[in-house]
């Protein structure tokens, strides 16, 4: 592992900063996490710094990075754009990029748009719900976290996304059923704990 630690960068982009963290040398890979920042991945970049350039990121409006107009969603084209600046801003080879959730959204919508800048996308987990057999009924309910954020805030919403995806209390559960719970050390950045300990009694 890299004796030194990442090192920090800024980049102005159309209607906000993003945040970024570079670390290691080889060749260019970016990943990418939705809806976490940048701390979820740095246990896998720290240990895939020896042989690559890893590079992390918070998208706009997440972490250290800002978003001016928060009345205005941010789309998945409009992320894709942001990677492609910032893909740019590094020198504009074509990178490796790992998304993982709404991040392999991103990474999808890079391709479509900048296909020269992706060498290879591993795209994990997309939650594409167009392609389900039960696909109006699961966008039905993406909607209504939608709504949920919209009148009631952010974590009404939150509580609805985690039942949605299996890490919460879903109407009619077992009292004693497993459910998704962070550990103590996990409080400071909940939303890396997902991805390092999904289950807990």
């Amino acid at each position: 592992m890299p004796d030194s630690g990442p090192t920090t960068h800024t980049l102005d982009v159309p209607g906000a900063q993003l945040y970024y963290e570079r670390r290691g040398t080889g060749p260019l890979l970016l990943m990418i996490g939705s809806p976490m920042d940048s701390t979820g991945f740095t246990g896998l970049a720290n240990a895939l710094a020896n042989d690559y350039t890893v590079v992390t990121y918070d998208r706009r409006g997440i972490g250290n990075s800002s978003h001016e107009d928060t009345t205005q969603d941010v789309t998945p084209e409009q992320q894709a754009d942001d990677l492609h600046r910032l893909l740019s801003e590094l020198g504009g080879e074509p990178a490796y990029l790992f998304g993982s959730s709404g991040g392999a959204v991103v990474g999808l919508a890079l391709v479509t748009a900048h296909p020269d800048q992706v060498r290879t996308l591993v795209a994990h987990e997309p939650p594409v719900v167009e392609l389900l057999p039960d696909s109006a009924q699961v966008r039905a309910q993406i909607e209504d976290i939608y709504d949920t954020y919209r009148a009631d805030g952010a974590e009404k919403a939150m509580q609805k996304f985690m039942a949605h995806a299996g890490l919460g209390d879903a109407p009619g559960q077992d009292a004693d059923a497993p459910r998704w719970e962070p550990y103590p050390d996990d409080l400071r950045a909940p939303a890396a704990a997902t991805a390092r300990r999904p289950w807990r009694r």
